[in-house]
């Protein structure tokens, strides 16, 4: 069975809630459907605004914050990730690899140091989550701090001749500030986040304070034997028709380690090809896959890194491939904007004092009530920003 780009566009688009706002109650489940990346800092507070009716900053900061019914840790790609705080087994715990699946790709980097002491990852991440205990009765104001004191921690259990190496300066840019130890916790703390060991706190002005889970929740995470099962059809709803490739880019593990979680859900699985090419859908999507309407707005400004636009298929979403890296960047990301799910074009925003100038780029030719859409969005988000909107510039079409 084929299935066309239009088709799976739709159907993304209503799975990821983007077909029509949730109402304020939906929070949870817009935040859940595959969890809201959090990098940039604020990228998931633009990604909610489109999602959820009335968004305000203070409604999602109280489910943050007062609530805690949200709950932002290092989950897949060991990316900055918020969710639902009962869904916490399926966002930490089902990333947590069995022996011989690793290793992740944030931990690539890691090799250097390990090279210069002479050490390997099984040896350092058991003194990590050693150290990680700490945080059970405190909070660690920034990131950097966190490094340092973890790092310091460890050093006592370090064999004696390794001290020397590990309070060296860090290779890594930074030996001024930094030693070889703080640059190689990082690397350790994604999967200590994993055993819910560490997360984020409240914020503290424009600084991140860390706690354990425990802490923050005041309850350790509960026990939820699917967890894996559903962190797979997770993925499978937002983003089939898909692959174990796919699915392996979008965790960030070892495809052995994706392979396993996707054999979990292989009997809920049909195929279907995609330009040609296998690829495989919850079977109880099927029917939806192949007759999404067509969403009830079709234009839609989606801020950099939304989880719509973490996809490896970018074809699906945008068929000329030479623009590909106008959206998909390094750094920098772009907001884009939507058409029936489909991108046809970029926008980019400067904050001047309390203004908000934004710079639209269409790939494509839009009409004027189009135009006119797209900056009315521009406004209320701005507003929700609490900002007031500046100067609104269209670029030539590319």
């Amino acid at each position: 069975m084929e299935i066309r780009p239009e088709q799976i566009r739709r159907f993304r688009l209503a799975a990821h809630h983007l077909d029509q706002k949730c109402p304020p109650e939906g929070l949870l489940a817009a935040t859940g459907a595959c969890g809201v990346q959090n990098s940039p800092p604020g990228a998931w507070e633009t990604a909610l605004f489109q999602r959820v009716e009335g968004c305000t900053l203070d409604m999602l900061y109280d489910a943050l914050y007062g609530q805690k019914s949200l709950l932002q840790a290092w989950s897949f790609r060991g990316a900055p990730v918020i969710f639902p705080s009962e869904e916490s087994p399926v966002f930490l715990t089902a990333l947590l690899p069995q022996p011989g699946e690793e290793p992740w790709i944030y931990t690539q980097g890691i090799g250097l140091a390990l090279d210069w002491l002479g050490m390997t990852f099984d040896q350092l991440l058991p003194l990590a989550k050693r150290a990680a205990a700490c945080l059970e009765s405190r909070a660690i104001q920034t990131k950097e701090a966190l490094d340092q004191t973890l790092a310091d921690q460890i050093v006592p259990w370090l064999p004696e001749e390794k001290r020397p190496l590990w309070n060296a300066p860090s290779m890594y840019g930074r030996p001024d500030r930094q030693t070889v130890g703080g640059a190689v916790v990082p690397f350790l703390l994604r999967p200590c986040a994993f055993s819910s060991l560490v997360v984020f706190g409240q914020r503290s002005g424009i600084h991140p304070t860390f706690t354990s889970y425990a802490r923050w929740l005041g309850h350790p995470p509960a026990a939820m034997p699917q967890a894996e099962q559903i962190l797979a059809r997770k993925f499978l709803h937002c983003y089939g028709p898909a692959t174990p490739q796919a699915f392996a880019s979008w965790l960030g593990c070892t495809p052995r380690q994706a392979k396993r979680l996707w054999n979990g859900v292989a009997p809920e699985l049909t195929a279907v090809t995609v330009a040609g090419k296998p690829c495989w859908v919850l079977r109880q999507d099927l029917d939806a896959l192949q007759n999404t309407p067509p969403p009830a707005q079709s234009l839609l400004l989606l801020g950099p890194h939304d989880p719509y636009l973490d996809v490896r298929d970018r074809a699906v979403l945008l068929p000329q491939a030479q623009l590909h890296k106008q959206v998909w960047k390094t750094v920098a990301n772009p907001g884009v904007i939507l058409r029936e799910g489909e991108i046809v074009g970029i926008w980019k925003s400067k904050k001047a004092k309390d203004r908000l100038d934004v710079t639209f780029q269409p790939f494509q030719p839009l009409s004027g009530a189009e135009i006119g859409l797209a900056e009315q969005q521009a406004r209320q988000w701005t507003a929700f920003q609490g900002l007031r909107p500046g100067n609104f510039t269209w670029s030539p079409t590319l």
